[in-house]
């Protein structure tokens, strides 16, 4: 069902079922909404890598001033958690309801956010815990090492996609019928040329990766080459 007329639907004598999902939506577009702008940011740091190392490694440090103090950083985490946990319960409702390809791109788009969301934090917070710096070279070093290229060229190329593409379907149903459209592809094609220039910044696409050792055993061990 279309979110308007979905909301449009609601009354305040609305069925208490009814009125749960709505307030569901709200909550996740309040939440999404927070975790865009950090998303946003934390994609424009990663392009500081098409200058060097050094230069991403500078714009990180930076940022992670403010989103590493305490109260952003479990402000951050809770929106992880919610936004995959309620995107998930959203797309299980909207089972056999959607209609157009707008609504499916969604469905399609979060459905892989919200798994991307839930390994990406699990393995950043694994690296954290074993003294690891979670920067360039923990997230290059997937590119590094054969046959994990396979799995992390789709990952990474497929999340920043999910995340344009979620972008775009969101303005389609907020924007004025007239824009609407561009929009969404002008989103669909940002989602494309980022993924694949972040995909090509981590394999040393632009400049060479040096990854530490540290970061490349883990990896090996699982291929069963440690």
């Amino acid at each position: 069902m279309h979110p308007h007329a979905l909301k449009a639907s609601v009354g305040v004598g609305g069925p208490p079922a009814l009125r749960q999902r709505v307030a569901l939506r709200a909550l996740h577009r309040g939440s999404a909404m927070v975790l865009a702008l950090f998303v946003v940011v934390h994609l424009l740091g990663h392009l500081a890598g098409l200058a060097g190392a050094a230069a991403h490694q500078a714009v990180l440090e930076a940022l992670r001033w403010v989103y590493r103090q305490p109260v952003v950083e479990a402000l951050l985490l809770s929106c992880v958690l919610f936004q995959a946990g309620s995107g998930l319960v959203l797309l299980w409702r909207g089972r056999g309801r959607r209609r157009g390809t707008v609504a499916r791109l969604q469905a399609l788009s979060g459905g892989y956010l919200a798994l991307f969301l839930a390994i990406h934090t699990g393995a950043v917070f694994q690296a954290r815990a074993q003294g690891l710096d979670t920067n360039l070279p923990f997230a290059a070093a997937g590119m590094q090492v054969q046959p994990w290229p396979w799995f992390f060229v789709p990952y990474y190329f497929l999340a920043v996609w999910a995340f344009w593409t979620h972008v775009g379907c969101a303005l389609y149903w907020n924007l004025p019928p007239t824009v609407r459209t561009k929009a969404l592809v002008l989103a669909l094609c940002l989602g494309v040329l980022w993924g694949a220039c972040l995909v090509a910044l981590l394999a040393g696409g632009f400049h060479a990766m040096e990854i530490p050792a540290p970061y490349l055993a883990p990896l090996a061990a699982l291929a069963g080459r440690g």
